[in-house]
C-alpha cells in the first residue's frame, strides 16, 4: 500500500532527523518524519535508551541558532565545560582537545527539537521501522516498512533524507552505486559503552574528574583503540565510559592473556577511578543508567548525496574520527541536508547534481577535516602506552596536539625536534612515523580542499582518497600492548 506522496521524507527522529525534517519544512517543503520510536521516546538510539557521551562543542550550538534561532538552555542543558582535555596513560601530560561546550540531557534536547519540528509543520509518524527505500529508475523515491501494529506500508517523496543511524537500512540497501558506499569497516568502528552515575567525591583530583571540564583518557590497556572518559553532568553527576576498537581488544587480550569484553572494561574503568565513590545509577527521563552502542571512527562518506536521497548524522559516518563526538557533525548535517533537500525539490529537480551542493557545503563546514582526523586516529591505534606518554611529553606541545585534534597540521617545529627526539627518545620510529602522519594529513587537507565540484570529477578524487587511506592503515597497524 503507497502512502500520500511528500516532498521530502525524513528517517530516523534524532539529532540529524529532527533538525532536517524543521529545516526542510520551514523551507516550503511537505515533510514527513517517520522514527521507529514512541513519541514519549523521540531520538532513543537503542534499546538502552539514549546512550551517547552527551558532549557538544559551544560552537555547534551556535551554529543551530544561528540558522533555526532555536535557543538552548536548563534543563536540556545540563553543565557547561570550559573544555575537553586527554591525558596520558601515566596522567602526566594533558593536552586541551576541543575547547568550550556542554553536556547534554538527551531525552530533553530532542523532545526540544521535537518540538521545534512540530511547530515548523512536519508531520510525524513515530512507532515506524523503516525497512528499505524504493528505487524507481535508479531514484530513491521513498521508504518501506512497518508501523506499530506491523502493517506493512510504503511512502513516497521526492527525496529522502536518511537520519537513521549507523546501522541505517536505507543506505545499506541503496542500489550498487560509485558515490555512497553502503558499508563500513569494521576496524572503522568502536564499541562504546557508558554509565550515567550519581557520586559523592572521595577527594579531590582533576586527573579523574573534574567539574568544570570534560576528561578523557588516552590508555591502551583501558581501552584499546580508544579510551575512556569522564563528563561531568552537575551536582555530582557523571557521565563515564569507554570505547574500544575491537581488533586493538584482540590484540590486547592475546598479548595480556586476559578474556576481557568492552563491559568488564567499563566496570573496571569505574572500580579504579579513585575519587569517583559511593555511585548509585541515574536515569534522565526513559533513559537507562547503562548503555551500549557503536560509533563510526572514520572520515564521512566520501559522498553523501544520491539520485533523490542525502545521508545526514551517524548514517553517514561523520562523528569525529579521534574523539567520536557525533552530536555536532550530526546537526550541523541536518541543517544543511533540510535546507538543500526543499531547494532542489523546490527547482523541480532532485537528481544527484541538484543534491550535490551539500557535498560541499557540509565539507565546506565540517568534513574537510575528518579524513586528516581519520589517519591520526589510526596513528594513535598502533602505540601502546610507554610510547604515548613518551609522545605526548616530548613530540607535541600544547598548542601544535590541539591543532592536530582539530585536523589543523601545526607548521610548528616537528622537524627542529628530531635530534633532541635522537637523544632520549625510546622509540625512534614513532617520531619519525609522526612526521610521515603530518605529511599525510596535509595531503589529506589539501585533497578535501579541492572537493570535486560536480558528480563528474568524483571518482577519480574519490580513488586518490582510498588509495592514500589504504596507504596509512597498511602502514599503521594496531599495536596496543
Amino acid at each position: 500500500m503507497t502512502e500520500n506522496m511528500y516532498d521530502v521524507i525524513v528517517a530516523g527522529a534524532g539529532m540529524a532527523g529532527l533538525l532536517a525534517a524543521a529545516t526542510a519544512s520551514k523551507g516550503g517543503a511537505k515533510v514527513l518524519l517517520l522514527d521507529r520510536n514512541d513519541r514519549t521516546e523521540v531520538g532513543k538510539k537503542t534499546n538502552w535508551g539514549w546512550v551517547c557521551g552527551d558532549a557538544v562543542a559551544s560552537s555547534h550550538l551556535q551554529f543551530i541558532t544561528s540558522r533555526t534561532g532555536l535557543d538552548f538552555s536548563h534543563p536540556e542543558l545540563n553543565n557547561k565545560v570550559d573544555g575537553v582535555y586527554a591525558l596520558s596513560p601515566d596522567l602526566k601530560s594533558k593536552f586541551l582537545f576541543e575547547g568550550e561546550g556542554y553536556i547534554l540531557n538527551r531525552p530533553k534536547f530532542e523532545t526540544k527539537l521535537l518540538e521545534f519540528a512540530l511547530k515548523s509543520g512536519v508531520e510525524y509518524l513515530p512507532n515506524f521501522e523503516v525497512e528499505r527505500p524504493l528505487i524507481e529508475n535508479n531514484f530513491v523515491v521513498g521508504v518501506a516498512g512497518k508501523d506499530a501494529g506491523k502493517e506493512h506500508k510504503e511512502f513516497k517523496a521526492k527525496v529522502v533524507i536518511d537520519a537513521l543511524g549507523i546501522a541505517t537500512t536505507i543506505r545499506r540497501k541503496l542500489p550498487e552505486n560509485p558515490y555512497v558506499e553502503r558499508d563500513i569497516d569494521i576496524d572503522d568502528i568502536e564499541s562504546t559503552g557508558r554509565f550515567l552515575y550519581e557520586f559523592e567525591l572521595d577527594h579531590e583530583d582533576l586527573n579523574f574528574y573534574d567539574p568544570k571540564n570534560a576528561i578523557i583518557h588516552l590508555n591502551q590497556e583501558i581501552a584499546p583503540g580508544g579510551y575512556g572518559w569522564v563528563f561531568p553532568k552537575g551536582d555530582n553527576k557523571v557521565n563515564i565510559g569507554i570505547g574500544v576498537q575491537r581488533r586493538s581488544l584482540g590484540i590486547r587480550n592475546e598479548k595480556l592473556k586476559k578474556n576481557d569484553n568492552l563491559h568488564s572494561l567499563m566496570d573496571e574503568y569505574v572500580r579504579t577511578n579513585p575519587v569517583v565513590k559511593n555511585i548509585k545509577p541515574f536515569t534522565e527521563g526513559h533513559n537507562g543508567s547503562k548503555g551500549y552502542w557503536s560509533v563510526a571512527v572514520r572520515r564521512q562518506m566520501e559522498s553523501l548525496v544520491f539520485n533523490g536521497y542525502l545521508g545526514a548524522g551517524d548514517s553517514m559516518a561523520m562523528p569525529n574520527p579521534i574523539s567520536a563526538g557525533g552530536i555536532g557533525p550530526a546537526m550541523v548535517s541536518g541543517i544543511l541536508a533540510g535546507e538543500n533537500a526543499a531547494y532542489a525539490v523546490s527547482k523541480g529537480d532532485v537528481g544527484i547534481d541538484s543534491l550535490w551542493k551539500y557535498n560541499l557545503e557540509f565539507n565546506n563546514l565540517y568534513g574537510k577535516k575528518t579524513a586528516a582526523l581519520e589517519v591520526f586516529r589510526i596513528y594513535l591505534q598502533s602505540l601502546n602506552n610507554d610510547v604515548i606518554n613518551y609522545g605526548m611529553k616530548n613530540f607535541l606541545s600544547p598548542s601544535e596536539a590541539e591543532s592536530l585534534s582539530y585536523g589543523n597540521v601545526p607548521e610548528l617545529g616537528l622537524a627542529s625536534k628530531f635530534k633532541m627526539i635522537l637523544k632520549g627518545a625510546s622509540n625512534l620510529s614513532a617520531f619519525t612515523n609522526l612526521l610521515h602522519v603530518v605529511k599525510k594529513m596535509k595531503q589529506l587537507n589539501e585533497l578535501y580542499s579541492r572537493y570535486p565540484q560536480s558528480p563528474k570529477e568524483f571518482m577519480a578524487w574519490k580513488g586518490i582518497v582510498s588509495r592514500e587511506m589504504a596507504d596509512v592503515k597498511e602502514k599503521f597497524k594496531p599495536n596496543p600492548i
